[in-house]
Formats: C-alpha cells, structure tokens, sequence
C-alpha cells in the first residue's frame, strides 16, 4: 500500500471580502477563492476559507471538528479583546445546542407556523391593494420591508418599527465581520435605537400568545435557562427580518429580469417555494460563516492548526459549478430545497427557514395573482454589509 500524502499547507488568497468592492460585486472574489483550491487562507485577515459546497458540507456537518463556540464570524469571542455574549443558540456547541434547539423546534412546530399562516394572508391582500394604487414601487422598502415587517412582528410578538429595526439588524450583521469602516458607520446609524433595543424583549413587551410569550413560559418550567428569552428573542430581531427580507427582494429583483420566469409563476403558483429557494441559491443573504477548528485537522488534503477560524462562503458555494449546472442562471426548473447551503447544514441549519418560507410564499402567490408583470424601473442598489448580499434599492413597475 503506498503511504499516504502528508497535508499540504493552504495557499494564499490576497483578496480581502470585506472590502467595499468585493461586498459591492462579490462575484470575482466568489470565483477566485473556488479556483484557488478547496481551502485558502486569506491573507487580509489570517483565516482560512473554502468557497467550494462539498467542503461547505463537511465544515457545517461535523461540529466534533468545526466548532461554533469561537463565533460565527471572523473573531474568536472566546479570546481577550474579541469576547462578547454568544447566541445561545448558534454559537454553542452539543449538548447545550441540542437541548435548546429541541425546545425551539417545538415552538416552532409546523403545526404553529401553518397557524399563523391566516395572519400573513392578511397582511399580504392589505399590501396588495396598497400596492395596486402605487405609481412607482421600491421592491425591498414597499415590498419586502413592509410585508416582513408586518408578518412577523405579529409571530415573534413584539413591536417592529421599520427605522429602529433595519439599524439594528444591520449593525448585528456588520458585527460579525471585521473592525472596518462598514461597522463602524452601522454602530453609529445604530446608536439612537440602542435604548430601544435594550427593552425590546422584556416580557412586558412581548404579545399574548406569541414565540416570545412561549419562550418566557419555558424559561419559567426551567427547560431553558434564565435569560435565553431575551437572547433568543434580539436573535430573531434579526434572523427573523434582515434575512427574509433579504431573500425576498433578491426574489423579486430576479424575476424582475426574467420575465420567463415570472410568467412560469403566475402560471403556477406552487412554484413561489421554488422561487424563493433559487434566489436564496443564486444570491444568498449570508454570504458566510465561520467554524473554529478544535484540534488539528485535515479538509480536503490541507492541513488545519488547532483554533483556526475557517470562513464558509456560503454565497461561493452555491454557485459552485461542481455542483450546480449553470450555476448563474436563475432557474425555476431547478429544485435546490435541501441542496444549497444558503440556510447552513447541518446541526445549525438555520431554525427559522420554514417560517421564512411560509412568509415568501404567500406574498409572491399574492403578488404573483395579483400582476400580470414585473419589471425594473431602474438601476437596483446594493448596501454593502460584512455578513450580507443586500439590496437597499429596488425600483419596480408592476402592470
């Protein structure tokens, strides 16, 4: 038998992703680092990364190696200068992850979220006959800020102010990225709503019967302990609005250019899912995550130090031709639910998709019954933000 290869040392990437280009147009960076190898360590910051699904798959599927205790983002928070309050729920690793997850789950049981389902229809057919009235429409502030907004501040049970909220979700996800200029302009766009904030989830704020009434209930029997309320309630501030909002606009900017695809739509209303899983594949809101290495570790014949932070880009690799046959073009004939990375894999697989899915596909269903056609009205605008593929502008004309 011959001996095996000893692991090879990463190469470089001398590229840095939170640069303002690379957040602006992440589509060379995205190509470079799946070209470069299956790991790379980045030079701009001494981590590593993988732009590729099937090393995407295995980082995410095996905690035992990759760990979330160090944060989801670029620092370690379990080091001095880099420490912060984890999440209790995506920055812990088994047993603890698994009993709070067990919990949230059924909170958050199929059965509940087709419960709210009669609430969301509502709050769609209102925004649907505002919309009818409309000369001009921004897809993501008239569209997918106002609908999320609505919908799901009536499940999570707290109050949602559109200028408080969007501040704080975009600080939370500049946080997670390095100490560059974008965090910094997002802490101080931030700043007035931090009070607001602070007492967003105390339980006299929360809503009758709502996931934050429910979580405060548990926290009272003991199943979780004293203060994951309140975490998991600011978690979902964010993960909750930022993320679907996200996705839906990124939804209608795609099939604002494929008129294709639109009529498919209204043509067959059950592919709204569909719609809303291949934009999430061809443009995902989280464009990465990161896991630390417990031990020393080999990924793909590259060797790994104990505590390395490795980065997943999770926008990278869904578009990676090794797995997806023209990866760049959107496509409704694709079914890529369960395939693509862009809600993460694995024991962190993100909690929430189902309720996000719920939401995006009844206002897509809506819109699409609604609108014969959908085009641009002019040139989108992306925000740029560390953790995220963000539109700020969507100008659309519907018929």
């Amino acid at each position: 038998m011959a001996p095996s290869r000893p692991a090879a040392e990463a190469p470089s990437l001398d590229i840095d992703p939170y640069s303002m280009p690379v957040l602006l147009n992440p589509y060379p960076f995205q190509e470079a680092l799946r070209d470069r190898a299956p790991v790379v360590r980045l030079t701009a910051h001494g981590v590593y990364a993988t732009g590729r699904h099937a090393e995407a798959l295995e980082i995410l599927g095996d905690p035992g190696r990759f760990s979330s205790s160090g944060g989801v983002g670029i620092q370690d928070i379990r080091k001095p200068g880099n420490h912060r309050i984890p999440n209790r729920l995506n920055e812990v690793d088994p047993p603890a992850h698994t009993a709070l997850r067990g919990v949230l789950s059924r909170l958050m049981s199929p059965i509940k979220i087709r419960g709210w389902r009669e609430g969301f229809d509502a709050v769609a057919g209102q925004l649907i006959d505002e919309l009818r009235d409309a000369d001009g429409v921004d897809g993501v502030r008239d569209i997918a800020e106002t609908y999320v907004l609505r919908a799901f501040s009536g499940a999570v049970g707290i109050d949602l102010p559109r200028d408080n909220t969007m501040a704080i979700s975009n600080m939370r996800f500049n946080q997670v990225g390095p100490d560059n200029e974008t965090l910094r302009e997002s802490v101080r766009r931030a700043g007035p709503h931090l009070e607001w904030f602070q007492g967003l989830t105390q339980r006299d704020a929360v809503q009758p019967g709502s996931i934050g009434e429910l979580l405060y209930d548990c926290e009272d029997r003991g199943e979780i302990t004293p203060g994951t309320a309140a975490n998991m309630l600011l978690t979902f501030v964010g993960g909750g609005t930022d993320s679907t909002i996200t996705s839906l606009s990124h939804t209608l900017h795609l099939l604002a250019r494929n008129p294709d695809q639109w009529a498919r739509l209204r043509a067959d209303s059950g592919l709204a899912r569909v719609a809303v899983e291949e934009a999430i594949r061809l443009e995902s809101p989280f464009q990465m995550i990161y896991r630390t290495t417990l031990g020393e570790t080999e990924l793909s014949g590259t060797r790994l130090p104990r505590d390395a932070k490795i980065g997943v880009f999770l926008g990278a690799a869904n578009r990676d031709p090794r797995k997806f046959d023209a990866p760049d073009r959107y496509d409704l004939s694709r079914e890529t639910a369960g395939i693509h990375v862009g809600f993460g894999h694995g024991i962190h697989m993100c909690l929430g998709q189902m309720l996000a899915r719920h939401e995006a596909d009844v206002i897509l269903t809506a819109l699409s019954r609604a609108f014969e056609r959908m085009e641009l009205a002019g040139t989108p605008v992306y925000r740029p933000v560390n953790q995220m593929r963000q539109l700020s502008s969507l100008p659309l004309r519907l018929h």
